[in-house]
């Protein structure tokens, strides 16, 4: 027996007997205590507040048991001290946009103990808190850049994807800069006590393997170099990416989250040597028990066969009654892996 928690031990490669279950945004908008706090406070006094951000974190651990808090943060949050100014309606709105090389030259890099106190501080309040293990993350270089350029959630990000044509030397710059802030962002929430790093590069999916592979996959790879040296595991989520994973594949990172489109058998095939985290389709939360729970018996049988964390495909939405989610969560504990093997 080992005293490691479950999730760490899958998480590091280990075939576990049970697979170890969290959800993305697992802490948030679905959950009434979480609305019960809105009430009263603003996302950004949620997340800049360290006992607050604390409460948040935890409430899922404590309503479902789950096998890892992650952090309640926003992938926002290390730009502000860049000289960026965001808020939320209820999307990240970025009040000047960039669009030219001045604005990119004009962005500062923040000292490390400048970019987020208040992170550091809640990651202490959790670790002191809980027992469960805590995933801290951050916005992949090229996903911050699309709410940089682009200003707002967009349909087509025309934007964006324009600039990286136009100028991509300045594009290079932005990204760069995007680059040193995450892994000084990164590295701090490790030394305050996170014990794994999710990389979240929401908008990959945009792009031709090419442009990623210009765009993106370097900016990456620096940055999971750098949290390599700190041994921390590394997690790397990029939605709608199937066309990407020969690209993808070969960077330096423990595990890929993975979501609904592909199963986590072909994931193992073409990017192999990683663990594999997913990948329901949190739609399914919103239908009957008993085909939600099918759903949940496919994505443990698939993940047989190497080390497997089960999740969502994507993040938890508002309108999923937690009731769905402790069912997910039994159902999971309930599957024997080594017995179904």
């Amino acid at each position: 027996m080992t005293d490691t928690p479950l999730y760490l031990r899958a998480i590091r490669g280990e075939d576990t007997p049970y697979a170890p279950v969290w959800f993305m945004r697992q802490a948030g908008r679905h959950l009434p205590e979480y609305r019960k706090l809105k009430e009263t406070y603003s996302f950004w006094e949620l997340a800049r507040d360290p006992a607050l951000a604390c409460e948040v974190t935890l409430q899922p651990v404590r309503r479902y048991g789950v096998d890892a808090a992650i952090l309640f943060q926003d992938i926002m949050t290390p730009l502000p001290p860049m000289g960026v100014d965001i808020d939320f309606k209820p999307g990240p709105v970025i009040a000047d946009p960039i669009r030219s090389r001045a604005q990119v030259d004009a962005l500062r890099v923040p000292e490390t103990d400048e970019i987020a106190p208040f992170v550091a501080d809640a990651i202490q309040l959790i670790r002191n808190e809980t027992s469960t293990p805590l995933i801290g993350f951050g916005g992949a270089p090229l996903t911050l850049a699309t709410y940089l350029i682009q200003g707002s959630g967009s349909k087509d990000y025309a934007q964006f994807r324009g600039f990286l044509r136009s100028d991509p030397a300045a594009a290079h710059a932005l990204l760069d800069k995007l680059t040193e802030v995450s892994i000084r962002y990164l590295t701090m929430q490790v030394e305050a006590g996170a014990q794994a790093i999710q990389l979240f590069d929401s908008w990959a999916g945009l792009h031709d393997p090419a442009t990623y592979a210009e765009f993106a996959r370097p900016y990456n790879v620096r940055v999971f170099e750098a949290l390599g040296a700190l041994d921390v595991p590394r997690i790397y989520l990029a939605v709608n990416s199937l066309h990407l994973f020969d690209t993808i594949a070969g960077m330096p990172m423990d595990a890929i989250s993975v979501d609904w489109r592909q199963p986590l058998t072909m994931v193992r095939e073409r990017i192999p040597g990683v663990v594999v985290q997913g990948n329901l389709d949190p739609a399914w939360l919103l239908g009957p028990r008993d085909a939600l729970l099918e759903q949940v018996d496919r994505v443990l049988t698939d993940g047989l066969g190497g080390a497997h964390v089960f999740n969502l495909g994507h993040g938890m939405m508002r309108e999923i009654d937690p009731g769905q989610v402790q069912a997910v969560v039994d159902r999971v504990r309930a599957f024997d892996r080594s017995a179904s093997r």
